[in-house]
């Protein structure tokens, strides 16, 4: 069994590696091909994993495009990837509009690698102050992002090792 410490948990995240836009599959994934790539990227993390019926709906929803002949794109993946990250603390539509408005400002693919670069600095450091400012609201809201997932993370972890090593005594009536 892995060890269920704090320590443990952040020597864990410093080691996650999540894919930039390039490294990304270049070529059209079937449903089965995206859930693998999907689940096997956010495993490290301990996020849910995604399911056929969570795409189905992101795109029944218009959260993502649909997919062209049952193949989705390298485009549907980063959304997917970020979805699959923020969707624990934001419904859907806020979670598209906020990729909108990051993408608004620069590509898609400038726009994941930043998300990617800022979540994986929050992951090697969790306890790193992060900048916002008015100069760049994208960037910001980026940063912000990544550090919400980050804190989320690690309170998951916390209420996992409180619960192994507490046991909560019953209220009496």
């Amino acid at each position: 069994m892995t060890e269920r410490t704090y320590e443990a948990w952040r020597q864990r995240m410093r080691k996650v590696v999540l894919p930039k836009w390039t490294e990304l599959p270049n070529f059209d994934l079937y449903m089965d091909q995206v859930l693998l790539l999907i689940n096997e990227t956010l495993q490290p993390l301990g996020v849910d994993p995604v399911t056929a019926a969570m795409i189905n709906n992101y795109v029944k929803h218009k959260v993502i495009l649909s997919p062209v002949k049952k193949k989705y794109q390298i485009m549907q993946l980063a959304d997917i990837i970020v979805i699959s990250l923020l969707k624990s603390s934001y419904p859907l539509d806020q979670i598209r509009r906020g990729i909108d408005q990051v993408t608004a400002t620069g590509y898609p693919k400038r726009a994941y690698d930043n998300f990617i670069e800022a979540l994986t600095g929050q992951l090697k450091d969790p306890d790193a102050p992060v900048s916002v400012s008015d100069a760049n609201p994208s960037e910001s809201l980026t940063a912000a992002a990544a550090q919400l997932i980050v804190t989320k993370l690690r309170t998951d972890e916390l209420l996992r090792i409180n619960q192994a090593m507490v046991t909560p005594k019953q209220i009496e009536k």
